[in-house]
């Protein structure tokens, strides 16, 4: 067993995940109604979720009541970096969907409620952030979070002696050690992913509302290999593929799968330490970047809006345009504490375009209808950056320090 043990942890965690993801398709395929295996995807988000929330308050904390000097100015880069990224990604699906316009059918309609306008996605955001502590953990409200966590930080950093301080980072250590062993389940959480997926749906669910689907995957993609890799290389002055490619595969191909972004979370921590970043530095901005870092909440907001413009014959200037990507990435960056995501904040920006409330939820129905590939796409994108972005904020200070990058 020791032996079988010790070759399961040496083999490379991404050969194993695409070994588990090649035996999920092949079961979903040929091999229906088997619970245990269906069962072993949600065990493993179940797992992830229920961890995150107390890995981000313990490490928040630790991180904060012993933290040196300059992390502010990292903070402040990163958050820039993953406002800008939001922003054009908006921008990008805004262009392709003039280059490629979508039209669809309309007749559906959702059930969910969805927010009237962006002052209450934003009330909704700040009624989180004051959240009570112990119900925000439960909840997994990360906004709450990271301000609860913060300020109790700054609390110890500030009264706390050094005992007590060190306390945190044991705790940190052993929650940290925790996530290590979830990890390595990945292989058979995937494959459990993939088989309810395909065992459900069917390969065919891939190819329903296909020039809809090929717009939002070609807008994502092109913001994840040109956009993103643009911002990297402009700052560190160097090729950023084997960075973006790096994240991309550890951190998007998880979050491709678990669909779940806070689920990812000690993912990218772990990640993280891969890429010799400071733990003091990450362990605020992975989950802040979980919070604000959506790429792929503006492509969806953004296009969808504009497919149900250019189905009911709705003008869009250039203009109101630009104006749209604003408020989709106003709105993106809220979509966490929104029920639903990033598909029910299309209604919002469909009332900006003059859209009827109607017609935008039954385009908030063809979401849900392709958001097995959309969400799944959308959340390896935000995830995948939140890495991206955290390491490109550090590696700026390491070459100004004269330090080499590892990549």
């Amino acid at each position: 067993m020791k032996k079988i043990l010790g070759f399961y942890t040496r083999t490379p965690l991404v050969l194993r995940i695409l070994v588990g993801l090649a035996i999920g398709i092949l079961l979903g395929l040929f091999v229906k109604d088997v619970a245990p295996i269906a069962m072993l995807g949600d065990i493993f988000v179940g797992a992830l979720k229920a961890i995150a929330p107390v890995l981000v308050f313990v490490l928040v904390i630790a991180s904060i009541a012993k933290a040196g000097g300059g992390i502010g100015k990292r903070f402040r880069t990163v958050v820039f970096f993953y406002i800008l990224s939001t922003f054009l990604a908006a921008v990008v699906a805004v262009v392709g969907s003039y280059l490629f316009p979508v039209t669809i059918t309309l007749s559906g309609a959702a059930d969910n409620a969805a927010p009237a306008g962006l002052w209450e996605v934003l009330r909704t955001l700040l009624s989180n952030m004051v959240m009570n502590p112990i119900t925000s953990i439960a909840n997994g409200n990360y906004i709450g979070i990271l301000l609860w966590s913060i300020v109790l930080g700054l609390a110890l950093r500030m009264g706390a002696t050094d005992k007590t301080k060190e306390l945190f980072t044991d705790i940190s250590n052993a929650v940290t050690r925790v996530v290590g062993w979830i990890i390595q389940l990945a292989p058979f959480g995937i494959m459990g992913l993939v088989y309810n997926s395909i065992s459900e749906y069917g390969i065919e669910i891939f190819t329903e509302y296909g020039k809809l689907l090929a717009l939002l995957v070609g807008c994502m993609l092109a913001v994840a290999l040109i956009v993103d890799p643009l911002i990297v290389g402009i700052a560190l002055k160097r090729n950023p593929y084997p960075l973006v490619f790096r994240c991309f595969r550890e951190s998007g191909l998880t979050a491709f799968f678990t669909r779940s972004s806070a689920a990812n979370i000690p993912v990218n921590m772990a990640l993280c330490e891969k890429l010799k970043l400071d733990r003091e530095h990450y362990s605020v901005s992975i989950p802040l970047g979980a919070t604000i870092n959506m790429d792929g909440a503006a492509i969806t907001i953004t296009v969808m809006a504009l497919a149900a413009a250019h189905s009911q014959g709705v003008s869009v200037n250039i203009f109101v345009a630009i104006l749209l990507s604003f408020i989709a990435t106003l709105g993106a960056c809220g979509a966490s504490g929104v029920a639903g995501g990033s598909l029910l904040l299309i209604p919002m920006a469909c009332s900006f375009l003059g859209i009827d409330q109607s017609i935008a939820m039954q385009v908030v129905a063809v979401g849900f209808i392709i958001g097995v590939v959309q969400d799944s796409l959308e959340t390896a994108i935000n995830s995948s950056g939140d890495v991206l972005f955290c390491a490109t904020a550090e590696y700026r200070e390491w070459l100004k320090e004269g330090k080499d990058l590892p990549f």
